[in-house]
């Protein structure tokens, strides 16, 4: 395994693949594993780095003594990270075409043809996006807000994530 640095960062790298990565965060840090949720995880220390988040698992650290507590335990999973990486195995993510759309959405869609034929040209990724922030809304009453909020960005063939031009 090498190290360098990408995205200002150091990265463990083996065979050109990006094994796992170290992230500074602000009260902590963290190694994160590229294909953290194929390792095994014996002493389930993994945690998913977000809601959405596929593949991707890290360590959050907010000490010296946590990382010295699991240096056997870190060492071991970077030694099954990298078998991984030589079995070729590779984690099933799920295509943003397979993300539902929330049913406020939906509607605005079927209730007009114009909005329906924008989304239809986004991207799956695009696509995925405004399905996430309207469904992120806990209650049904709050996400028909956000589903209109996103009317002008979808008819102008932005994500719900890209910056207004």
């Amino acid at each position: 395994m090498t190290e360098e640095l990408k995205w200002g960062k150091p990265c463990f790298i083996f065979r050109n693949r990006n094994v796992a990565i170290v992230i500074p965060l602000k009260e902590s840090c963290a190694l994160s594993f590229f294909k953290g949720a194929l390792l095994k995880d014996r002493k389930r220390v993994l945690e998913r780095i977000g809601e959405h988040t596929q593949a991707g698992r890290w360590i959050n650290f907010t000490s010296l003594q946590e990382i010295a507590a699991l240096r056997s335990t870190l060492m071991d999973y970077l030694c099954e990270a990298v078998k991984l990486e030589e079995s070729g195995k590779k984690v099933e993510r799920k295509k943003p075409s397979e993300y539902s759309i929330p049913q406020e959405l939906q509607r605005m869609l079927d209730d007009n043809a114009v909005l329906r034929a924008a989304f239809a040209t986004l991207t799956p990724g695009r696509r995925k996006s405004y399905a996430f922030h309207v469904s992120s809304a806990k209650q049904a009453k709050i996400r028909a807000a956000p589903a209109e909020k996103c009317v002008p960005m979808i008819l102008s063939g932005r994500g719900f994530n890209e910056l207004w031009r």
